[in-house]
């Protein structure tokens, strides 16, 4: 990490940052999905290598948040069954991120979360009626949680993009809103802290950065605040179409930078 390119930053940059940190807390309380916003505004004000090592303990304080918040809509079958799939996705990722550079990274994330938006899409007009989600537990149900949990494991270690991949399989899933929000949110604090070692390890995270990350994540909290009054206030259908939407504008703003 470059110590010279985290402390020199401009007031706008830093209200930019600042903005994505508060959207972090949204998206962890509300809509699924829109912390790839986050993303892209964090590599657009940082270098993009670094920019991920800054953005982790951010999201990992909204998981915090999301978690004492939603703690009690969690559907542990599901988490069990994704864990070992996103382990190995989380290892591949860290391989990927030894030799690929920026470009190659931000084109191979941003066309999975449009195909992953694209197919949910797809299977919820064609559905006959939504999956419950003890469906995990059929045959079919595990090969997809496999899928999702690679594909989100991958994403979330080599840009911090698992939420859009997960959001798309909980919804697959025909989760509602308050347990796709709680499932979630255990999903991702113990998936975030497990990189923190990955992370280090790399290079990405470092005390500069950490010290950054001490300034930005007192606007996590309004953030989260603002989800939390806003997630009661957005019905169901409206809930998805927004999941959906953020992961196509993540998506298209990866493939275009």
């Amino acid at each position: 990490m470059n110590t010279m390119t985290l402390w020199h930053i401009s007031l706008p940059e830093f209200a930019a940052l600042a903005f994505a940190a508060l959207l972090v807390g949204f998206s962890k309380t509300a809509v699924s999905g829109a912390n790839t916003v986050s993303l892209a505004i964090f590599a657009a004000v940082l270098p993009a290598r670094a920019s991920t090592g800054v953005l982790l303990p951010i999201l990992i304080v909204g998981d915090v948040l999301a978690v004492l918040t939603y703690r009690r809509h969690a559907h542990w079958p599901t988490l069990w069954r994704l864990f070992p799939a996103v382990a190995a996705g989380v290892v591949f990722g860290t391989v990927f991120l030894i030799w690929a550079d920026d470009g190659i990274v931000r084109t191979s994330i941003g066309a999975i979360l449009l195909m992953m938006a694209a197919v949910t899409v797809w299977r919820r007009r064609t559905a006959e009626k939504e999956d419950d989600p003890d469906a995990v537990t059929t045959r079919a149900g595990r090969v997809k949680a496999r899928s999702y949990g690679v594909l989100g494991g991958f994403t979330t270690m080599v840009a911090n993009a698992g939420g859009p991949v997960m959001s798309m399989y909980l919804l697959s899933a025909g989760f509602r809103k308050l347990g796709f929000l709680g499932t979630s949110a255990f999903f991702f604090l113990i998936v975030n802290v497990s990189k923190v070692p990955f992370s280090v390890g790399l290079g990405l995270i470092d005390g500069p950065s950490l010290l950054l990350d001490a300034a930005l994540a007192a606007f996590v909290l309004p953030g989260a605040l603002l989800g939390r009054w806003a997630v009661n206030r957005i019905n169901q259908r409206l809930f998805e179409q927004l999941v959906i939407a953020a992961t196509v504008v993540g998506g298209v703003q990866l493939l275009i930078r």
